[in-house]
C-alpha cells in the first residue's frame, strides 16, 4: 500500500486531448479507503480472536497448572504413604522373622523336653513291666507258698490228730 501510495501520491500532469476521463485518484483513493477499512476490520478481528484465544489458553494453563500442584501434592502424599507402609512392612517383617525364630526355638526346646519326657515314659512303662512281672512271679511264689503252707497245715492237724489219737489211746491203755 505504501509503495502503491509513493506511486500514486506523487503530481503527475499529464495532458490529452481526450475526453474527460474517469479520476483515477478518487477511484484509488476510495480503494485505498476500502483497503485501510477492511485491513483495520481485518486487524482488529485478528486482534480479538488473539485476546479470546490468549485468554482461553491462560485459563487452560491456570487450570492444567492447577491440576499439575495438586497432582504433584498428590504424588508426594503418595510416596510418603508408601514410605510409611514400607517401613510398616519392614518392621512386619523383622517381627514375624523374630516370631519365627522365637517359634523355632520353642518348638526346639519343646520338641527335646517332650524326648526327655517320652524317654522318661518308657523307663517308668519299662519299670512299670518289671514291677508288674515281679508282681506277678511274687503273686505266683506266694500262691505256692500258700499252697503248701495248708497243705504243711493239714499235714500238722492230721499228725496232731493222729498224736492225740495215740494219746487217747495211750492214756486209755
Amino acid at each position: 500500500m505504501t509503495a502503491l501510495r509513493g506511486q500514486v501520491g506523487g503530481e503527475i500532469s499529464v495532458e490529452m486531448d481526450a475526453a474527460p476521463g474517469i479520476d483515477l485518484t478518487k477511484i484509488l483513493a476510495e480503494m485505498r479507503e476500502q483497503y485501510e477499512s477492511l485491513a483495520e476490520k481485518n486487524r482488529r478481528d485478528a486482534e480479538q480472536w488473539f485476546f479470546s484465544k490468549t485468554e482461553e489458553l491462560n485459563r487452560e494453563v491456570a487450570i492444567n497448572t492447577e491440576q499439575l500442584q495438586s497432582g504433584k501434592t498428590e504424588i508426594t502424599e503418595l510416596r510418603r504413604t508408601i514410605q510409611s507402609l514400607e517401613i510398616d512392612l519392614q518392621s512386619q517383617l523383622s517381627t514375624k522373622a523374630a516370631l519365627e525364630g522365637t517359634l523355632a526355638d520353642t518348638e526346639a526346646r519343646y520338641g527335646t523336653q517332650l524326648a526327655q519326657l517320652q524317654m522318661l515314659i518308657s523307663g517308668v512303662e519299662e519299670q512299670l513291666a518289671e514291677l508288674r512281672c515281679d508282681m506277678e512271679r511274687q503273686n505266683h511264689e506266694y500262691k505256692v507258698l500258700l499252697d503248701v503252707k495248708c497243705r504243711l497245715e493239714q499235714e500238722i492237724a492230721t499228725y496232731r490228730r493222729l498224736l492225740e489219737g495215740e494219746d487217747a489211746q495211750c492214756v486209755r491203755g
